[in-house]
């Protein structure tokens, strides 16, 4: 697993990207999810996620802390949280004090992005804005300074199993020029629709972390199979 660091660097090239993969635990069987997890790391991913969603930011309720903290000793390697709620300023403690060691909030949801970034580290978090497909790569222009991860979702968020929207990758590809161009090692992170097939362009494109959900458990030859088959596809065109 790559440990970033948000601090500027010098201009000019940054780190070799090496693709991640991180698994949504959102198919996951919620009557199992210890096991759920032990299993994913034992699938070899790089970290889990959790889509935690208010029904109001978007049209489906998951995730509490509680839950997510239930979880954490069974995991050996680290948990993100996708914050999509409507007032992710409330909640940035709970879900650190939970073990998030990355916490996702979107620009669309945040009055005042660069504070509630900076509250994130100031949590012991690593922070990370999202922005829907809809969304310019500029509204992250001025933050990057607070940034350890980008994600640009390549499904309007609120469900799994939805189609990937290929549209998105000039967006993607733009947010990869704005990292190197500020010279900060910043993780640049997609989620929705990401198959084996559709991670080719997300990662052409300029991203360097895969979530997947629904392909990756619905894979026949089972979870692991699935995380070397992201891993490699992605690497085949990471640029």
């Amino acid at each position: 697993m790559i440990v970033l660091d948000s601090r500027s660097q010098p201009a000019g090239p940054v780190r070799v990207r090496q693709p991640l993969i991180v698994p949504s635990v959102l198919p996951a069987d919620f009557a199992r999810i210890g096991k759920e997890v032990r299993e994913l790391c034992e699938a070899g991913v790089d970290r889990i996620q959790w889509d935690v969603m208010d029904g109001v930011f978007v049209p489906n309720l998951t995730f509490g802390p509680d839950v997510i903290a239930a979880a954490r000793p069974h995991s050996s390697v680290g948990f993100e949280a996708h914050l999509m709620v409507v007032n992710p300023d409330e909640l940035l403690p709970r879900y650190a004090d939970a073990g998030c060691d990355l916490i996702i909030v979107h620009a669309e949801a945040c009055t005042h992005l660069h504070r509630t970034l900076h509250r994130i580290r100031e949590l012991g978090a690593r922070s990370g804005v999202a922005v829907n497909p809809h969304t310019g790569p500029e509204v992250v222009q001025h933050v990057l300074e607070e940034t350890d991860l980008i994600l640009a979702m390549t499904v309007n968020p609120g469900f799994g199993g939805q189609a990937y929207i290929a549209a998105v990758e000039p967006k993607i590809a733009r947010l990869r020029r704005m990292i190197e161009e500020a010279g900060l090692d910043i993780e640049l992170e997609v989620d929705g629709g990401i198959t084996e097939h559709t991670i080719h362009g997300a990662a052409a494109a300029g991203a360097d972390v895969f979530i997947s959900g629904s392909w990756m458990y619905a894979y026949p030859e089972g979870k692991a199979a699935a995380v070397a088959r992201l891993r490699a596809a992605a690497a085949e065109s990471i640029r």
